[in-house]
């Protein structure tokens, strides 16, 4: 039975640390490892991850398009399927976390229009895609955004 007494950490975990520079009959003398000349051998070498040795690195060939927000807004989806099986009659952030559809009350919310709702409800949400908001109208529900 392992406990704290005889915990072990396994096999091949704590390599040994390489030791450089100690004669040519330990393998990794005169040079150290580091080879003959270049950017490599020389002492401070410090160069960025994807550097390629002054040749215009790939990932400033590859071509970008499009545009990716700093501060991007995640909603949390909760689609009209989902929202027929909760049995209030106004549907809130509140409700929504109390029924286990969403994670955080406090974070944005969108409704989306997957599956259909039959009985009118009033949703107060931070989007309603035009789909479900539609179909939410049909039944005889209304949609408010905060």
């Amino acid at each position: 039975m392992v406990s704290l007494d005889n915990l072990r950490a396994p096999r091949g975990a704590h390599k040994r640390k390489k030791i450089v520079g100690r004669g040519s009959g330990s393998g990794h003398g005169k040079t150290s490892c580091r080879g003959n000349k270049g950017q490599g051998s020389r002492a401070g070498r410090d160069f960025y991850l994807g550097f390629e040795g002054g040749q215009m690195p790939l990932i400033r060939k590859i071509p970008k398009r499009g545009f990716n927000s700093r501060c991007p807004i995640r909603y949390q989806i909760v689609n009209l399927r989902d929202l027929s099986r909760v049995s209030d009659d106004v549907i809130t952030p509140e409700v929504l976390a109390k029924n286990r559809l969403i994670r955080d009350k406090d974070e944005p919310v969108k409704i989306l229009g997957q599956g259909s709702i039959n009985k009118p409800i009033t949703v107060k949400a931070t989007a309603v895609s035009s789909g479900a908001k539609a179909k939410i109208e049909r039944a005889g529900g209304k949609c408010s955004l905060h």
